[in-house]
């Protein structure tokens, strides 16, 4: 395993709105700060048709305007985005150690801000025609569906409002639902549009059980099972929507506290049990799932850490 001997001020795990917020307020105070991100810079709000409910867009803003706006904003002041997948961090003697890409990075403070990932199904043939027909991402792959005919699976705020996205470009979409529509009133209003337009079906109560498409003319089957009754419905793609799940697997060890569910546990500065490990947006546990929250606790994390590193300094002097 190589190690990089510079010592960082502080290391940002994710570089989403939290993290691009965070490394704006840290690089602003001439604090060195590097963020590592494994996936897509923005996260899942760069992959966000429309934010419609951030302060000071009144007709909103598309997510990946608003992910490129803050990356450039931190990246401005200073801020060093790397690509790379941070799979361990440990308490070390002279600070906390991150294992990126199977080298070792060290660093005086730590931000963790790596937020949820999309939930799956769990059903045969999910995994299989991944991107070849099941999609986690309207925005993504939408456009890809014109003219067809698609099932969306999730009847909370992100199933609705996908389902709704994506009447753009399918004849029609099957909404299935595990229990009924929980989404925002607001939501369900404009959606009850296009149910009577004739464009969405909703299946309440009903679940998928499998994927599968025909070798030969690649038509999709969606099975499915309402009240113990067994059905089949005949569609071009599927696209999940079921929920997010916060992306801490990497912490198992780590000594930072986990709630049930997988969040990270903080204190009233968004520190970690672990000393110098702080944590911001989606993946901390209380955290309220929205891209201005995110953005907010993000300054507050970066001004706790600068407090950290005023502290630690002055103990070392």
């Amino acid at each position: 395993m190589m190690t990089d001997e510079t010592i960082h001020d502080v290391v940002m795990i994710g570089a989403g709105p939290s993290a691009l917020a965070a490394a704006i307020y840290t690089t602003r105070e001439d604090i060195e700060t590097v963020l590592y991100e494994k996936a897509v810079v923005g996260g899942l709000a760069a992959i966000t048709d429309k934010v419609d409910n951030y302060p000071g867009f009144p007709d909103g803003i598309e997510g990946l305007t608003l992910a490129d706006n803050l990356q450039k904003q931190a990246e401005r002041f200073g801020a060093v985005i790397k690509y790379g997948d941070v799979s361990a961090v440990r308490r070390g003697q002279d600070g906390i150690v991150l294992t990126v890409d199977g080298e070792e990075v060290k660093a005086q403070s730590v931000l963790i801000a790596t937020g949820s990932d999309y939930n799956k199904l769990g059903i045969p043939g999910e995994a299989e025609y991944y991107g070849r027909g099941v999609h986690y991402c309207a925005t993504c792959d939408g456009a890809f569906y014109r003219d067809k005919r698609l099932v969306v699976v999730g009847g909370g705020n992100s199933g609705v409002q996908e389902a709704i996205f994506l009447t753009r470009f399918a004849s029609h979409i099957d909404l299935l639902v595990r229990s009924t529509v929980k989404a925002s009133q607001v939501l369900q209003d404009e959606l009850q549009k296009y149910v009577d337009a004739g464009k969405v079906t909703i299946h309440l109560q009903t679940v998928p059980t499998e994927i599968s498409v025909d070798s030969e003319t690649k038509a999709m089957t969606v099975r499915t099972v309402s009240a113990g009754q067994s059905d089949e419905l005949q569609v071009d793609g599927t696209f999940v929507f079921i929920g997010l799940k916060p992306n801490t697997e990497f912490l198992v060890g780590s000594g930072v506290e986990l709630d049930p569910i997988g969040h990270i546990i903080t204190n009233e500065h968004l520190e970690t049990a672990v000393p110098g490990i702080f944590a911001s947006g989606d993946v901390r546990s209380g955290a309220t799932m929205q891209v201005a929250s995110a953005v907010g606790e993000g300054a507050t994390a970066a001004l706790n850490i600068r407090e950290y590193l005023d502290a630690l300094s002055s103990a070392k002097n």
